[in-house]
């Protein structure tokens, strides 16, 4: 029985068809290697797919791609500051930042895991040798909501109404178990160092003497309500 050929081919299937991994697909997409999708919004015509040469996909990627964590641990070489080896031992550079440097475009992901990221070696090493380098990790840096909260100089209370009132948000959260919580593990919200820094600047309006605020009376921000949303125009 003749087998029947696709007349359009998604990115899964057009992987199969050219026997090259995702992330090589992923990257040549990036670059421009492989065009656009012709079919639809996400699929490409049998001829686009036959097309393409999967010799030159291949070669733009020649090495496996990392994981978020290794990208983090170039990162911290370059930094001059290594990523210890010993396990339980905090990191100088993780992988939350490496997924925040995906944002700006400065890092591609090329993995379709929303728990972690792959990354082209090369483009890894092309960030690792950026002047500002120290300076992006240092705006990327994870904070949790108590480091938050001391960074600003306000009590816990203070800054879980800045959330509430959506001025900072958590771009990440990570699951964290404490030995002795009964409800097991629990998730801990993650803001970026620029994130919170941006808070007081961006709110001039708010009297900050707010920071003598004894523990225990209530906060100034809670009488304050979100902004609206803006009208769709």
């Amino acid at each position: 029985m003749a087998r029947v050929r696709r007349a359009e081919y998604d990115a899964t299937q057009a992987t199969k068809r050219l026997k090259v991994s995702a992330a090589a697909f992923r990257w040549a997409r990036h670059t421009g290697l492989i065009p656009a999708p012709d079919a639809s919004s996400w699929q490409w015509s049998r001829a686009a797919v036959e097309a393409l040469d999967a010799d030159a996909i291949r070669a733009a990627m020649p090495s496996p791609p990392i994981s978020g964590g290794a990208a983090a641990d170039r990162i911290a070489n370059a930094l001059g500051t290594p990523n210890p080896t010993t396990y339980g031992e905090r990191a100088n550079v993780t992988a939350f930042v490496v997924r925040r440097l995906v944002d700006p475009g400065l890092l591609v992901d090329l993995s379709a895991n929303p728990d972690g990221t792959l990354h082209h070696p090369d483009q890894v090493d092309q960030v690792c040798r950026r002047e500002d380098l120290a300076d992006l990790v240092a705006a990327d840096t994870p904070l949790g909501p108590e480091q938050a909260a001391a960074r600003l100089r306000v009590r816990r209370a203070d800054f879980d109404h800045m959330v509430r009132l959506e001025w900072v948000r958590s771009p990440q959260s990570i699951e964290a178990r404490f030995a002795t919580s009964r409800a097991g593990a629990v998730d801990v919200a993650l803001y970026t160092t620029a994130c919170v820094d941006a808070v007081i600047p961006a709110h001039p309006e708010v009297d900050w003497e707010l920071r003598a605020v004894e523990k225990g009376r209530r906060s100034p921000l809670a009488a304050l309500r979100p902004a609206p949303a803006p009208t769709p125009a």
